[in-house]
């Protein structure tokens, strides 16, 4: 791809999830929310160099910009991923260093990699000697009985040192044993006074927040402590919500939920033609009447119809009618 590289704001950005910030997701995304940063689901790097690269680093340019997130633990492999990244188009390379799940950890990436910040120093140098983009780590403040502010500190401390400028942080530590990946969203208690107080001992960082945001004045508050916020399955569940943001940080109009879904209409049946099955994209719309009148009825109706035989993107605009006034609706 050759479309010149986007200056990243990153004042309200959407979590990298895995099976949810897939590439259909992001152009959906885009369509309410369209300077927002988005972010892939994490991707392997095995995967990478050895798959199916149209599968896993394809996008639309619509979705710009957009971040690759990466896991991995091995500087050359992470660096070819880093210079694919450019290739294929990405404005921006993150690595994971917060994911606790089993898999991951015993492939010895995610958050696994807090507790060895030399590794990680050197994975990160290697990134950034094979690309221009920049190269972002998401973290969370700590791993297991590792998990006070100097111990976190003394961790950014060290990437920091290998050139790394860009700090997304989850705001709670990772056990890496006894929990599920859910529970470890959940349970960890969030601390958001090590995030903030990181910025101000730092200013030269530019430090992102992320993790149990779920209202717009709780999100927008955190603009001004640090540089930005991370919205996860906030933004996934409610993704008007990361509309309503982006317009109260921007001071522009609300978009139109009913033209959204007649565009993303047109991008399903488009996709559909390439063989992609309906219920991969229209899952990704199911929260956007969230707690509005007939919310319940338009997530029954598209997840059910998603998976017949013969299914189009008409099903979306034909659902409209269920949640929608006649005459916002396109004829």
């Amino acid at each position: 791809m050759t479309t010149p590289r986007q200056t990243l704001d990153r004042r309200l950005s959407v979590a990298p999830m895995m099976d949810r910030t897939d590439r259909h997701c992001r152009y959906f995304l885009r369509l309410l929310a369209p300077r927002t940063l988005l972010y892939t689901e994490m991707i392997p790097a095995g995967a990478i160099i050895h798959g199916d690269r149209e599968r896993f680093l394809g996008f639309d340019p619509a979705e710009r910009p957009v971040a690759l997130q990466i896991g991995g633990c091995d500087p050359g492999e992470l660096a070819r991923c880093a210079a694919l990244g450019e290739a294929w188009g990405y404005d921006e390379v993150n690595l994971n260093l917060g994911c606790p799940s089993e898999r991951v950890s015993q492939g010895g990436f995610g958050a696994r990699l807090i507790l060895e910040p030399a590794l990680v120093a050197e994975c990160v140098a290697a990134m950034l000697e094979a690309t221009a983009l920049p190269i972002t780590v998401k973290t969370r403040i700590g791993v297991d009985d590792r998990d006070d502010y100097d111990h976190f500190a003394g961790f950014v401390d060290r990437i920091a040192g290998a050139g790394v400028d860009v700090f997304v942080v989850h705001a709670r530590k990772a056990l890496l044993s006894g929990l599920s990946p859910k529970e470890n969203r959940e349970i960890p208690p969030l601390r958001y006074g090590f995030v903030h107080r990181l910025k101000r001992e730092r200013p030269g960082l530019t430090v992102v927040v992320n993790g149990g945001f779920t209202a717009a004045d709780a999100a927008l508050e955190q603009i001004g402590p640090v540089d930005g916020v991370m919205l996860g399955r906030a933004a996934y569940d409610n993704p008007f919500l990361l509309a309503e943001i982006e317009a109260a940080l921007h001071g522009i109009a609300l978009p139109d939920r009913a033209a959204a879904i007649e565009a993303y209409a047109d991008y399903v049946d488009a996709r559909l033609a390439e063989g992609v099955p309906l219920w991969r994209m229209t899952r990704h719309v199911l929260g956007l009447y969230r707690n509005l009148p007939g919310a319940r009825a338009w997530r029954r109706t598209i997840a059910e119809g998603a998976r017949r035989p013969g299914a189009t993107g008409a099903l979306l605009r034909q659902s409209l009618r269920l949640v929608e006034r006649p005459e916002r609706i396109a004829a």
